[in-house]
């Protein structure tokens, strides 16, 4: 690793964390049977309205609830992550998909000009953890990566074995990190971040799966290029699950 680069293992305040926690999941469970109702009467009112515009304001509506019910989704992960299921699948095949998926997102949100992705990984790291929950925490840190936000021109993915471990490396060109939104990274509601870094419960999620798995996440000030790296250091085999 390069002298100059600047490396920081972040870990959220706990009280704080637990504040938090408690809050997400009262909060979500409070949220989400009223919005269940409005959902319900929504799709009730759309079988029987026939007139253009009507229909076209109850699908926004749906829309919109729908779009709640996903970030309500978020937050409950967050506050209470499911016990991880383990399954053993090779790393190179799974993140491939996750790849190919999160570019056509970007290129449907933001247009063709998203960053170029080289992907470096051998095909025969085996990984044994709960394939769903490895992936949303890679997909979530590319989706970070990707938005326009990070000014990002091309990114590295790079995938090591190591001892017992599996290294993923999502290195990006673009504007960095302020010391303060280095700092504040992984924390839900900071809202001294730009928008599209990490803001909400997308990276907040990521976080708190890795905990599930004993896996670390460490970010990585590179100032040659002003860019971002975000390295995920995940055991290769289950052990004790975290109760954290």
């Amino acid at each position: 690793m390069n002298s100059k680069q600047e490396t920081i293992s972040i870990h959220p305040d706990d009280a704080r964390m637990a504040s938090l926690v408690e809050f997400c999941a009262a909060a979500g469970h409070e949220i989400n049977n009223p919005l269940a109702v409005i959902l319900g009467r929504v799709h009730l009112l759309l079988k029987d309205e026939h007139d253009p515009a009507r229909r076209q304001s109850l699908e926004t509506i749906a829309g919109q609830a729908l779009r709640v019910r996903d970030m309500i989704g978020d937050v409950m992960v967050f506050a209470d992550p499911p016990s991880p299921q383990p399954s053993r699948f090779v790393v190179h095949d799974e993140i491939s998909k996750i790849i190919e998926s999160q570019l056509a997102i970007a290129r449907r949100q933001f247009g063709d000009e998203v960053p170029q992705i080289k992907f470096d990984c051998s095909e025969e790291i085996i990984l044994e953890a709960d394939r769903d929950q490895f992936l949303t925490v890679i997909s979530e840190l590319i989706r970070n990566t990707l938005h326009p936000s990070t000014a990002a021109t091309s990114i590295q993915i790079e995938i090591l074995e190591a001892d017992d471990q599996c290294e993923i490396h999502v290195t990006d060109d673009g504007r960095g990190l302020t010391p303060e939104e280095m700092q504040h990274l992984f924390d839900p509601f900071y809202s001294g971040r730009q928008a599209g870094r990490g803001l909400g419960f997308g990276l907040s999620k990521a976080y708190r799966l890795a905990e599930l798995h004993q896996a670390t996440i460490e970010v990585i000030q590179i100032p040659e290029t002003h860019g971002l790296q975000l390295v995920v250091i995940w055991p290769l085999a289950v052990g004790e699950p975290s109760q954290s």
